[in-house]
């Protein structure tokens, strides 16, 4: 049993706007029924540009039908370009969160929604676009842009990760080779953009309180999520100095690699956005 919030459960056993509106401006189709998801989204416009009426029909989990449904509640009132802004992130907090491998669903209403829109401005066949693009993932249909979307908006950083965000990769398995492929891609894009930020600003003297702050913030946003996609987690002990000394919780206390894990990530994402002088040692306990 997934761990849902109440939220969740509230729009899957109450789901709100479920159905079709008749002449309506925005028709959006993504996933299918072979896939195990499908999504059908209309909205209509009132005289003054907003949206004054959404509603769903879906084919899926929980989430699925939860995430179609607090969908159709965030767009009323809206704008099509205020509409255009709503991510996928966006529909998960709305409910609370959800549980890392049904991300797609999220990822599902926001693709419908694009193609609604789409749909109003003009492009009746949305799809005609997305059929040129290369399938990556055959099982489940999923396009190299698709990939590289979800990989962008999430900063995703494992196989696993894209496969809960858009099922690739969750099928035979044939094409995680490829998906690590577009992965290094981001990584390596990634590092050069920062790179060429972190070179070009300047560097100031940040006082005992204010570099324990910026500390901890990498650990929270960007150490810790990449070690829970692994099932690891860490514990940042002390700063003394320009020694970090922390520990590694779950998965990562018992792996054998942790040293490298330690240097290669841990001091090095601490290098690149507080201080070049860190180093990071292990707690012994």
């Amino acid at each position: 049993m997934w761990e849902y919030t109440d939220k969740v459960w509230d729009h899957f056993y109450n789901p709100r706007n479920v159905g079709e509106i008749e002449d309506a401006h925005g028709i959006g189709e993504v996933g299918s029924l072979s896939c195990g998801d499908a999504l059908k989204l209309t909205f209509k416009l009132g005289n003054d540009g907003r949206i004054v009426d959404a509603k769903f029909k879906t084919f899926g989990c929980a989430s699925a039908i939860a995430s179609s449904s607090v969908l159709t509640e965030m767009i009323k009132g809206l704008t099509i370009d205020e509409a255009a802004e709503i991510t996928n992130k966006q529909i998960a907090d709305e409910l609370g969160g959800l549980p890392d491998q049904k991300m797609h669903c999220s990822v599902m209403g926001m693709e419908a929604l694009e193609a609604a829109i789409k749909y109003y401005q003009g492009d009746k066949d949305s799809s005609s676009v997305q059929d040129q693009d290369r399938v990556v993932c055959t099982c489940f249909g999923v396009t190299e842009k698709e990939i590289r979307r979800v990989i962008q908006d999430n900063d995703i950083t494992t196989v696993e990760e894209v496969t809960n965000y858009c099922k690739a990769g969750g099928g035979c398995g044939g094409c995680q080779g490829d998906i690590e492929n577009i992965l290094a891609d981001y990584r390596k894009d990634k590092s050069s953009t920062k790179t060429k930020a972190h070179n070009s600003r300047p560097h100031k003297k940040l006082t005992n309180i204010q570099k324990i702050q910026l500390i901890q913030q990498t650990v929270n946003e960007q150490i810790r999520p990449a070690l829970r996609g692994h099932g690891g987690n860490i514990e940042l002990i002390d700063v003394d100095g320009d020694k970090v000394t922390v520990a590694f919780r779950g998965m990562c206390a018992q792996c054998p690699t942790s040293e490298f894990t330690m240097k290669d990530v841990v001091q090095a994402k601490l290098r690149e956005y507080v201080a070049e002088a860190l180093y990071v040692e292990e707690a012994k306990e």
